[in-house]
């Protein structure tokens, strides 16, 4: 399969996609750019000061950092897969995310193509790029969207009593949640605990993060590797019993968290989240009672 490009003219000076092979299914992880949180939002039940050693040693910034927003298209048979789909563009405080729709054209990757949309859960973060001009109205009017039956429920009244999240943004997942699930209403294919959505391509509610938040499966030729989408995040490995401000049920959280990441250092697969440093692509390790990120050598 070929990943090259044929557009030039979309060249960049920092890498905006790479490409993984998986027995014989094609991942390519593609950045859709950065945005902007709070430092303290990695990091809601911990003291300031642990917290702030914790950025002092990972050598970022003290109270905002730059989140990575990673997507993953994955070729297996006749079908392409998209994986979450980035902010959009629609987000006037967010300049550097919603990239997706150019870069998948730098990639030589026609929405068209896309048979499956996989979302792991609804966060803006993750069906912005859906509901803009870039993708939407570009895709198929058949393209399938799965999504686990208990994340539709939970977004008709969503509850945010356990999150940390600065306002209006618990106003604005639900309104951007709400307008999706209405403009793709005969599109969703949910499903109830997992779903193969193309040949070794399977999608698994985890809960946690929400309550259908899903991780996916890539497996071929004795290889595997999952996207994790925001059951991990930087602090994770170290710290697995750190909450997220945005984790709907931060215990469950830590609970599904440690476990997937107990699976991939026992297993030695390959791992890819939507917020870990650009590609993610990475190994797990134990660490003691923690883990390391162990991250994938590039291969030219």
């Amino acid at each position: 399969m070929n990943w090259n490009s044929n557009t030039a003219m979309h060249d960049e000076l920092v890498p905006s996609r790479y490409a993984v092979k998986v027995g014989e299914i094609d991942v390519m992880v593609i950045s859709d750019g950065v945005l902007p949180i709070t430092a303290t939002t990695m990091a809601t039940n911990v003291a300031a000061p642990d917290l702030a050693a914790w950025l002092k040693d990972e050598f970022l910034p003290p109270e905002i950092l730059d989140w990575p927003l990673n997507v993953a298209v994955v070729r297996s048979g006749d079908r392409t897969v998209l994986i979450d789909s980035g902010l959009g563009t629609e987000f006037p405080g967010f300049p550097r995310a919603g990239q997706l729709a150019l870069r998948l054209e730098a990639a030589g990757i026609a929405p068209k193509s896309v048979t499956d949309v996989v979302l792991t859960h609804l966060h803006m973060d993750h069906i912005g790029g859906l509901l803009v001009d870039g993708l939407r109205g570009r895709l198929h009017a058949d393209v399938q969207v799965h999504l686990a039956s208990a994340e539709a429920e939970f977004w008709q009244a969503p509850d945010f009593s356990k999150t940390v999240m600065p306002a209006p943004i618990p106003e604005v997942l639900q309104s951007t949640a709400t307008r999706f699930l209405d403009m793709y209403s005969d599109q969703l294919r949910p499903f109830e605990t997992e779903y193969e959505v193309a040949p070794g391509v399977l999608i698994r509610r985890t809960g946690g993060h929400t309550p259908g938040h899903s991780v996916v499966r890539v497996e071929s030729g004795g290889e595997r590797l999952t996207f994790a989408g925001d059951a991990v995040f930087q602090p994770g490995f170290e710290y697995p019993n750190w909450y997220n401000g945005f984790e709907h049920d931060p215990e469950e959280s830590a609970r599904v968290r440690i476990k997937l990441l107990e699976e991939l250092a026992a297993s030695g697969d390959q791992l890819v989240a939507t917020h870990l440093p650009f590609p993610s692509v990475c190994h797990v390790a134990k660490a003691g009672n923690a883990f390391r990120f162990v991250p994938t050598v590039w291969d030219y």
